[in-house]
């Protein structure tokens, strides 16, 4: 099996991952390789299946929440 070294991590990413192995119960190789799985061999969603979500999400927003004067007001708030 192929071997990675992995070299100058930032210290606070490298504590998140120790955190996250001893969170999980896995070694920090362990982690390395769930977190590389979940990031590279993601599933693909089709073109249909997210446009379906999309409008679920839709769906849940109350529609004329805002206003044209709401959206004016917060792109002049804090201008001199």
């Amino acid at each position: 099996m192929p071997a990675l070294t992995i070299k100058n991590i930032p210290e606070s990413l490298y504590q998140q991952l120790k955190n996250a192995a001893e969170l999980h119960r896995r070694s920090i190789n362990s982690e390395v390789i769930i977190c590389l799985e979940r990031t590279l061999a993601a599933s693909k969603i089709t073109p249909a299946d997210r446009l379906s979500r999309i409008e679920q999400l839709r769906s849940g927003i109350k529609s004329n929440t805002i206003t044209p004067e709401d959206i004016e007001l917060a792109i002049n708030s804090g201008r001199p």
